[in-house]
């Protein structure tokens, strides 16, 4: 696949629609090799190459960063994990597993709530943007994902506001997104993550 041609939002919507329910890779594979870009398109290529394929080990490291700058400060790492969490609830797959299994838990103790959920959640789909795409309104437990997202970043910037963690928060962000823009330039791909079967799960994204 050449990633050249993969535009970024592009490459965000696959992210958003893919399985994220994977291990992140082995260390010694993360830190394997790693050599630097001959050319801005080839750099280009291997950030969305990486991004992709790593963003398990991405996810971690960014869960990693809000620890190492919030383990004296309990709420603010509470305020922080909300914010993880409303992330995770952007994907597609993620959104519709926890809607499932929560609905699922209350029908054990109130099945007229669960039967609620499960109307809402019947979601639709709208007209695609472009040939390959398709955008989705997902419910989770009966209300629209956005409504969710949305409120969970706002609960966790009151936290954070009440921390007073909002630079220790820009902080933590910067060295996420600095340790992994660098790594994922210099990293050189995974032969794996050029093999046929990692082209075809990026493309049935798209079907």
């Amino acid at each position: 696949m050449d990633w050249a041609n993969v535009t970024p939002g592009e490459l965000m919507d696959a992210l958003r629609e893919v399985d994220w329910n994977m291990r992140p890779r082995p260390v010694t594979e993360f830190f394997a090799k790693f050599t630097p870009p001959k050319t801005q398109s080839k750099l280009t290529s291997r950030l969305k190459c990486n991004i992709y394929y790593y963003r398990a080990n991405y996810f971690c490291f960014l869960i990693f960063s809000f620890v190492v700058a919030f383990f004296r400060n309990p709420y603010a790492l509470f305020a922080t994990a909300i914010s993880c969490f409303s992330l995770l609830c952007t994907n597609d797959s993620f959104a519709q597993t926890l809607s499932e299994r929560v609905t699922k838990a209350v029908r054990r103790t109130y099945p007229p709530a669960a039967a609620w959920m499960r109307r809402s959640a019947a979601g639709t789909s709208q007209a695609p943007s472009r040939p390959y795409g398709r955008t989705k309104v997902v419910h989770i437990c009966g209300f629209q994902r956005m409504y969710v997202v949305a409120g969970l970043l706002a609960l966790s910037g009151l936290l954070l506001w009440r921390t007073r963690a909002v630079y220790t928060v820009g902080g933590a962000l910067g060295v996420f997104f600095a340790g992994t823009l660098l790594h994922a330039g210099l990293r050189s791909p995974n032969l794996k993550a050029r093999l046929s079967s990692y082209r075809e799960e990026f493309r049935a994204v798209w079907r």
